[in-house]
């Protein structure tokens, strides 16, 4: 099945492939180079956070001390 790619690279991923691997508008997808060269399109299940920060929303809590803190920021906790 051919697709056209658009002057802005984009391109529509049909009906049957969407419907296979339960894309939907807002879906994220990933291309990923197999060893045999050919291009997968991966449907990505979790959107990763949007920041670092995000991530540790709600772990600093009371009792934790500001060096325990700065070692959560910096991914080391």
């Amino acid at each position: 099945m051919a697709t056209l790619v658009t002057s802005k690279g984009q391109v529509t991923i049909p009906k049957p492939v969407r419907d296979r691997l339960g894309i939907a508008p807002g879906s994220a997808v990933e291309f990923e180079l197999a060893s045999d060269g050919r291009i997968v399109l991966v449907k990505v299940d979790a959107a990763p956070p949007a920041s670092r920060f995000a991530a540790l929303r709600g772990r600093a809590g009371k009792g934790l001390s500001t060096d325990e803190i700065m070692a959560l920021t910096r991914g080391e906790a």
